[in-house]
């Protein structure tokens, strides 16, 4: 798939008044949204054609997610149906998540519908800086638990109020997207998962073993890959794949997508 022209699109998501609005004025050097310490302020998203390290990038500053959206009435229920298709408009979502606090329901929520939309990742930690440095290590820990699904998105700690480590969003943005983008060569692809499964070769179930034949790269923006199999590959098999495939490739702050087709055996 070609990549369009042009600069690439960033949805700022996050619940309400986690500092989403603050965060793209700090980016954009300029007050370019209303910023209120009322949860909720933003409904519409914004588009903001913003300049950071010498390239440009469209930031859209979402409404706030708040509660599940069959649960949500009037503006909010609105808000959030907007908020759905500006990620699904965008390439990449930095959910700005608040280190001084223990990471909510809502939290969990937002970083699932990322997760859903296929969309490549980059989680920002907006406090940080007011973190107490004792506390930072269990803190740390405590991330990785909460976000076992997503440690393979980049994070970077940031003060949406100060302004301090935003610049660090670039690097971060451009490795999800590179990732995103990324197409693993077929033959390179079967030479990996043909050592792979060699050395670590699917479980036997019910006194059978489902051997993988070949794979494909089906297509990127997020990467999906298909398995050419025997017979059911378990879910858990399929995982292993995936945290190998990032080993040898990379692909952090990109999720992947593994299906699998089962070839039936020609009958002679």
């Amino acid at each position: 798939m070609l990549r369009p022209q042009g600069p690439r699109r960033i949805a700022l998501v996050g619940r309400p008044n986690v500092g989403k609005s603050s965060l793209l004025n700090k980016v954009a050097r300029a007050e370019r949204v209303v910023v209120d310490d009322f949860a909720g302020t933003t409904r519409d998203p914004v588009d903001e054609l913003i300049e950071l390290k010498g390239k440009q990038w469209v930031f859209v500053d979402t409404a706030g997610i708040r509660r599940r959206v069959h649960q949500t009435k009037g503006a909010d229920f609105y808000a959030s149906l907007r908020t759905r298709a500006a990620i699904e408009k965008a390439e990449v979502a930095v959910v700005l998540l608040d280190a001084s606090t223990t990471l909510t329901e809502q939290d969990q929520r937002v970083v699932s519908q990322v997760i859903d939309s296929g969309r490549a990742v980059v989680l920002a930690f907006n406090k940080w800086d007011l973190v107490d440095e004792d506390r930072r290590p269990y803190l740390e820990r405590e991330i990785e638990k909460d976000l076992q699904q997503m440690t393979w998105a980049p994070r970077v700690n940031v003060s949406a109020k100060t302004g301090w480590h935003v610049e660090k969003l670039v690097p971060s943005l451009e490795k999800a997207l590179e990732s995103w983008d990324t197409r693993i060569p077929t033959g390179r692809l079967n030479s990996f998962l043909g050592e792979l499964v060699a050395g670590n070769p699917h479980p036997v179930s019910s006194g059978k073993q489902p051997r993988i034949l070949f794979a494909t790269q089906a297509s990127t923006r997020p990467p999906r890959f298909v398995l050419f199999a025997t017979g059911f590959i378990e879910a858990g098999y399929r995982r292993f794949i995936e945290r190998r495939l990032r080993e040898e490739f990379g692909f952090e702050g990109s999720p992947i997508e593994i299906s699998v087709r089962i070839r039936e055996k020609r009958k002679r």
